[in-house]
């Protein structure tokens, strides 16, 4: 074996996978060692209302984990949505541990305390269950970073295997950042629900190849619509997040360059199915 195998083994073996990770543990990872501190935790019993009335049992936190702590010695908040719960679906109870901890984060930089923001976006969307609800709390989400990008940076992490998509779709778009993986996926409709839409001639929900080469983190990041594309191991999404929050704002959030993306949709000839290649030709240049 040669020195540069032996060296790409011994990472391999001492790499930890973040996509493996609960929400919980991926929070707890990427803070400052020692500085989680979960709010309303399970031991708070704050349960959806609704799920029970559908026959369908609860999760103490909702499936959203909040904690506070820090990066880097600054203070931070992250809300970790955990995709085995229900899909990772937003209803009202998660939806407003997320936006009430962002509300919360802009009034600390209001009040001089410099909070950053990070969502580990592990989600299908808005909860059928809770229907406008979600929807609600969704919109609250997209409002409070909207808010808080304009003092710190929100940064999104989209690991897998989930994937963001539907209206939290649209809230990874308004971070200031966003950071994805191989494994990850992002859209704002699912490949499920275009394939039932338009059906499997047009998208078939069942090819994962051909589902990743339009949707995964790579063909997000080589379009533009991802700025950091990392590997699945917990060491390199913090060094990532350090790297982020060093370099400060963006010049201009992605969704503020909404006339670009537009021009490039506007170009798509969609006479025919685009291809990975082609998309990444669509969207490959200088965003203004």
């Amino acid at each position: 074996m040669t020195d540069a195998s032996a060296n790409n083994v011994t990472r391999l073996l001492q790499s930890r996978s973040f996509v493996e990770l609960g929400a919980r543990e991926r929070a707890r990872a990427l803070l400052d060692a020692g500085s989680f501190r979960e709010l309303l935790d399970p031991f708070d019993r704050v349960t959806s209302p609704w799920l029970p009335k559908q026959g369908i049992v609860t999760q103490a936190d909702d499936g959203v984990v909040v904690a506070k702590g820090t990066i880097d010695g600054q203070p931070a908040v992250i809300a970790a949505i955990e995709g085995a719960f229900q899909g990772g679906s937003m209803g009202e109870v998660g939806g407003a541990k997320i936006a009430g901890a962002l509300e919360l984060a802009a009034g600390d930089n209001r009040n001089g305390i410099p909070t950053r923001a990070v969502l580990l976006l592990e989600t299908g969307g808005v909860r059928l269950q809770e229907a406008n609800l979600g929807l609600a709390a969704i919109a609250e989400i997209q409002a409070a970073i909207v808010e808080l990008r304009e003092h710190q940076p929100v940064i999104g992490v989209v690991a897998g295997s989930v994937g963001c998509f539907g209206g939290m779709g649209i809230a990874a778009g308004l971070c200031s950042y966003l950071v994805a993986t191989r494994e990850a996926r992002i859209g704002l409709n699912g490949p499920q629900v275009i394939e039932q839409e338009a059906g499997i001639e047009e998208y078939d929900s069942r090819d994962r190849p051909f589902i990743w080469s339009l949707t995964g983190g790579e063909q997000r990041h080589a379009s533009g619509l991802v700025d950091s594309y990392v590997a699945d191991d917990s060491d390199a999404i913090r060094a990532e997040l350090h790297k982020l929050f060093a370099q400060g704002k963006p010049a201009q959030p992605r969704s503020r360059r909404h006339a670009w993306f537009l021009q490039r949709l506007t170009d798509a000839d969609t006479r025919e199915q685009l291809d990975a290649a082609g998309v990444r030709a669509l969207y490959q240049g200088d965003a203004q």
